[in-house]
């Protein structure tokens, strides 16, 4: 399965980095960070930081052009994760059915519940995390406006932080751009699971924080004696 994954990925990255010097390479851009938002194996992060090594060491794609067309299409892909959830819910959706797929539906939903606004954020880096939190801010009703405002922020920043990945990559090992977009999609990789990491142990609310639950006590009746007149 992994030798599969691998193969795919660098099938991918070939045929990227043939359409670089294409027009048609910002469609396509858009299609795969599109897709991206509701079907986690397409790696479009990885199609970023692919494109701004390419960039820096051979002066195509326009870097720019590739930024505003790779946060348009996240966040496109975003409100169909969200309308996903909204209509169908998480249980019917077959990657998040999985032990681990529960396991990000529960993580965010107790995320939403608590600080939203973050987590939607946040989860943009952590592997499945994004389209957990978008398909279950849609089923249990996030408002609309509010998701689609911080999706965009989040998109923006994805772009840029992916593109950043890249470049970093290119700097040090601009003589070999193969081996840069390799250890540029190792780096974002491993920054998605370190941020997971990271939400997930601020997301744990240590048990003293939790208000011991109280009984309701009821108050003593007080039995008024007859009166002698």
């Amino acid at each position: 399965m992994l030798e599969l994954i691998s193969a795919v990925l660098n099938a991918t990255e070939a045929w990227i980095l043939a359409m670089a010097s294409s027009p048609w390479i910002y469609p396509a851009m858009f299609a795969f960070a599109t897709i991206d938002g509701f079907f986690p194996p397409l790696p479009s992060e990885s199609v970023v930081i692919t494109l701004a090594v390419s960039a820096h060491t051979t002066g195509t794609p326009w870097m720019w052009l590739v930024l505003v067309t790779a946060a348009a299409g996240a966040w496109v892909g975003d409100q169909i994760a969200y309308q996903i959830g909204k209509m169908i819910g998480t249980d019917r959706v077959p990657f998040l059915r999985s032990h681990r797929g529960r396991r990000a539906v529960a993580w965010a939903e107790r995320a939403l519940a608590r600080r939203g606004a973050s987590f939607i954020l946040a989860a943009r880096y952590i592997p499945i995390g994004r389209v957990a939190v978008n398909m279950t801010a849609g089923a249990v009703g996030y408002p609309r406006r509010r998701f689609m405002v911080i999706a965009a922020i989040a998109a923006v920043m994805w772009a840029f932080y992916s593109a950043g990945i890249g470049l970093v990559a290119a700097q040090w090992l601009g003589h070999d751009p193969l081996l840069a977009i390799v250890i540029g999609v190792v780096m974002g990789v491993i920054m998605g699971f370190v941020v997971d990491l990271v939400v997930g142990w601020f997301s744990r609310k240590p048990a003293e924080e939790e208000p011991a639950p109280t009984a309701e006590v009821e108050p003593p009746r007080v039995t008024v004696p007859p009166s002698d007149d």
